[in-house]
């Protein structure tokens, strides 16, 4: 921006040309405007927003979780949340526009090296989400107090209950409480495992969808 002391046109405000001029406390100042950008929505500009918006409504009810289970993808300045909103966009959306949608089973909300969880299975017990697994405490740097993570997303809703260092690797299986609302409603559900101190994850499974009939 450039400052106007003297000349023979004095200060002037608005555009002219390509420079726009203002006076501030009795200083007049001027400054070019910004280069337009040609055609700001193209085709694909508009279908890349859209995933971006798909993705973020699939894994908004999760952010919690993914600070835990992104957390050693989250390099270069991006946040455990946009580490997973970059994968989701790339791998896990179906789907041509404007109807994208995003494919549960190629989603992760833990990532990293340590063992996953094994011969998982769901059930219900009441107005809660069962979740199973077979203890396999000395597999792939395994520890039997790995703490398990959990996420139940409500595909109809949005929403998500989750739960960070819940029960312990050994323990081999864990109740998840969702809301009455959450009834005759599609529910899918995911597990990991993060290490006692917190420094290893796994990658997480998807276990499918489960319907709590009311």
């Amino acid at each position: 921006m450039g400052k106007i002391r003297k000349g023979v046109l004095g200060g002037f405000s608005g555009k002219v040309g390509t420079v726009v001029g203002a006076t501030r406390n009795g200083i007049s100042y001027i400054r070019s405007l910004p280069a337009s950008v040609r055609n700001p929505r193209t085709q694909a500009q508009k279908e890349q927003r859209a995933r971006f918006a798909v993705a973020s409504a699939f894994l908004k009810g999760v952010v919690a979780l993914l600070k835990i289970g992104w957390r050693r993808y989250a390099v270069g300045g991006m946040t455990p949340f946009n580490a997973a909103m970059s994968y989701v966009v790339k791998a896990a959306i179906s789907g041509s526009y404007p109807d994208y949608s995003v494919n549960p089973s190629k989603v992760f909300v833990s990532r990293g090296s340590l063992a996953p969880a094994f011969e998982t299975e769901l059930g219900v017990a009441g107005n809660a989400v069962l979740v199973k697994w077979d203890d396999n405490s000395a597999a792939g740097g395994a520890s039997a107090s790995d703490k398990a993570l959990v996420a139940v997303i409500n595909r109809v809703s949005g929403e998500a209950v989750t739960l960070a260092g819940a029960a312990e690797r050994s323990a081999g299986r864990q109740e998840v409480s969702v809301p009455s609302s959450w009834l005759n409603c599609d529910l899918s559900c995911y597990l990991g495992f993060v290490s006692s101190d917190g420094r290893q994850t796994s990658n997480s499974v998807y276990m499918g969808d489960i319907v709590i009939v009311g």
